[in-house]
């Protein structure tokens, strides 16, 4: 066998080159120190010595030649003589973060560990240093080693003595294999840091889109605005929120995983087919308005929105439904309100003018009634005419009280009180196959009311409940009290704030639907056939509501019946009664000599009332209006006692302003006042009585004549 290469060098020096690579370091574990001086002359050959000796030579005999460069690797080596010194060293090494590439480890070092106890207890902590075991003997066998250290691919056993290159080619793969080794390692440490950060990345993302998706749930599921959610690819259904449950009365399973059409929401289907194009070619929808269907049957008109946003990264539609149903309704009632206050303008116009027409065909059919007529006939005719004007009177005072401008005479009165003395009446209009039921709560309080005007609201809903029971039925009126708070007025924009005594007419009758019910108190609109009904019923029951300061509320389903709920005011404090008409009519020669100025716009009408205060005696000074009455004022000032004026005329000037005018003058002239619209009776400049000072149109001579000889009775 080749002897080990002759070196002298210390034992315990450590040879240490500079910047050798990490995998250059070895450690020998053996107690005889000539094994280390061997290992180093093997494996650290290049030492001071060494340079020095080829340096002599090149000076005695002459440079060497030129030979290829071998390249041997240098290693470092430090040496330890004992297995505890062993694993002491390999932890520094390790712990300073220069661990050793390679042990060789001698198999006896007396008298501590031997060297398959040192290997043992260095590979409990650095499993991954290679291991050459040194033996000149058979201690232990491969198996022995085995069942000791078990299987490893990092340890081989090296016999004494050995070769050179033997040593070598052990220092060379073992250094190398543990460097590559090491670099795998780094390199999966590397891949392992990596993939620890994608994963801790990937685990905050999907943390996040967990909160996102939670957040959308939360939101989705609470917000008070129906939503459905919908795949992209089919378009059904994958959620819905409460809020649509409650407004369409569906159950969840019955909506998702189902189609649209299978759900059939949409009361229009080609509304549905818009929606579907629009989002399938990825347009948003907003505020689309339609009607959908409830699950009872029952249609919402609804605003549709439609927005696309990606959940689990899969494209849906977000789409919500608000409901305007109410909204709707309220804009309905006040439009139908502000046509119904256009109406009563109208009617109110056309009633004033056709006043003062009746009040001629009145007046003067009176007045040739009173002189006599020359035959029979003429008479009847006459007395026919009165009759007519007085019915067309009529029809113009329901007019008027649709447009709430008829004279009103408001007190204190006991509803309950009122009902019962209209009881056999309404008995005798509706008819035996009415069941006719009054009920009133105990203690009502009084209501402020015109008790004509009310006992014609009880009437006009009664006539027309019965109207609606051709083959009879129950009739129910009854009356409470009722508070109305802010929740009722949404519903109702007609009503107010406070305590109403509310009276009711029920019946059980035909009912009417929606399309009826927005007509039903415009003046002439009537479901009756032609001469049963002139359709002017519950226009003048709108109309004198409006004008109590309340108002009706209608409730009718067809084949149910109808409930018409009118709201009055209490009545704070007693209401004195209008005062009765005068005395009968004084035979004219009784009447003293009297001048009275007559200011009337309508010409037929201010010929036909002077042509009876004539008749009566009087002198007569006619105006067509304040501004003439002026003119004439200075002329006929001295001998005029009355002025009888209309209230509203033309010019700028009314009838009220010219009184003023002229009573500045001459304080002692009496007034009369003549009109067809309302005459606010709480006005503290004018105190209005009605056959005193006023005289409500249309007049006949008679009202004429009362009210003039009771003004100058009173001047007397």
């Amino acid at each position: 066998m080749p002897r080990p290469i002759d070196i002298n060098v210390e034992p315990d020096r450590k040879t240490t080159p500079p910047a050798l690579p990490a995998a250059n370091r070895i450690l020998i574990i053996d107690d005889n120190e000539t094994i280390h001086a061997d290992f180093r002359k093997i494996l650290a050959p290049a030492t001071a010595s060494d340079i020095g000796l080829r340096d002599t030579e090149s000076l005695l005999f002459g440079p060497a030649a030129e030979a290829a460069p071998i390249l041997i690797p240098v290693y470092q080596i430090d040496s330890a003589f004992q297995g505890q010194e062993g694993l002491r060293m390999v932890e520094e090494a390790a712990n300073a973060g220069r661990p050793y590439a390679l042990a060789f480890v001698d198999i006896r070092m007396p008298p501590g560990w031997d060297g398959i106890e040192t290997v043992d207890h260095i590979w409990r902590k650095y499993p991954e240093l290679p291991v050459v075991i040194c033996t000149a003997y058979s201690d232990y066998s491969w198996s022995d080693m085995m069942s000791r250290l078990g299987h490893a691919d990092n340890l081989v056993v090296l016999r004494k003595p050995f070769e050179a290159v033997e040593v070598l080619q052990l220092a060379h793969s073992f250094t190398h294999k543990w460097l590559l080794a090491r670099k795998i390692r780094a390199h999966i440490e590397e891949l392992d840091g990596l993939v620890q950060a994608r994963t801790q990345s990937l685990q905050t993302a999907n943390e996040a889109l967990r909160q996102s998706e939670e957040r959308f749930a939360k939101a989705f599921h609470s917000n008070p605005v129906p939503l459905l959610l919908s795949r992209c690819a089919e378009g059904r259904y994958v959620d819905v929120n409460h809020s649509f449950l409650e407004l369409t009365g569906y159950k969840r399973e019955d909506v998702v995983e189902h189609l649209p059409g299978a759900l059939n929401l949409f009361v229009r289907s080609e509304v549905q087919r818009e929606i579907q194009e629009a989002t399938g070619a990825q347009h948003p929808v907003h505020n689309r308005q339609t009607e959908i269907r409830a699950r009872d049957g029952r249609h919402f008109t609804v605003l549709i929105s439609a927005e696309p946003l990606e959940l689990q990264k899969q494209p849906h539609w977000l789409m919500s439904l608000q409901d305007i149903t109410e909204r709707i309704n309220i804009e309905n009632q006040l439009r139908q309100a502000q046509k119904m206050e256009a109406v009563g303008q109208i009617a109110a116009g056309v009633a004033h003018d056709f006043n003062n027409i009746l009040a001629v065909i009145q007046g003067h059919a009176e007045l040739q009634l009173s002189m006599g007529a020359p035959d029979a006939s003429l008479t009847e005719s006459l007395q026919e005419i009165s009759q007519a004007a007085n019915r067309a009177a009529s029809l113009t005072r329901q007019l008027l009280a649709f447009s709430r401008k008829q004279m009103l005479r408001p007190r204190a009165l006991n509803l309950p009180e009122v009902l019962a003395n209209l009881n056999k009446m309404l008995q005798r209009i509706i008819g035996e196959h009415i069941h006719l039921s009054i009920q009133c709560a105990d203690q009502l309080p009084p209501v402020l009311a015109d008790q004509v005007n009310l006992e014609q609201i009880v009437i006009n809903l009664s006539v027309n409940a019965r109207d609606a029971m051709p083959r009879g039925g129950p009739l129910t009126i009854s009356a409470e009290l009722a508070n109305v708070d802010v929740k009722h007025k949404e519903q109702q924009p007609d009503a107010l704030l406070g305590t109403f005594v509310k009276l009711s007419v029920a019946d059980k009758g035909i009912g009417m639907d929606q399309n009826v019910r927005r007509k039903i108190f415009e003046p002439f609109f009537t479901t009756k056939g032609v001469g049963k009904g002139t359709g002017m019923g519950l226009a003048t029951v709108y109309g004198i509501v409006k004008q109590h300061q309340g108002w009706i509320e209608v409730e009718s389903q067809p084949g149910v019946g109808s409930v018409f709920t009118v709201y009055l005011p209490l009545a704070h404090g007693e209401v004195k009664k209008t005062s009765e008409d005068g005395t009968d009519l004084i035979r004219a020669a009784d009447v003293k000599p009297r001048t009275i100025l007559v200011v009337e716009d309508e010409a037929s009408l201010r010929e036909m009332a002077a042509k009876i205060l004539k008749r009566l005696g009087y002198e007569v000074v006619t105006a067509t209006d304040g501004v003439e009455a002026l003119k004439l004022w200075p002329q006929h000032r001295g001998k005029i006692d009355l002025l009888f004026t209309d209230m509203t005329m033309p010019g700028g000037m009314t009838g009220r302003e010219l009184a003023e005018r002229l009573l500045l003058d001459k304080p002692a002239m009496r007034v009369i006042y003549s009109t067809g619209y309302t005459v606010d009776f709480s006005n503290p400049d004018v105190k209005f009585e009605e056959g005193v000072n006023l005289l409500l149109k249309p007049y006949d001579a008679t009202a004429l004549t009362r009210v003039v000889k009771k003004a100058f009775a009173k001047a007397d």
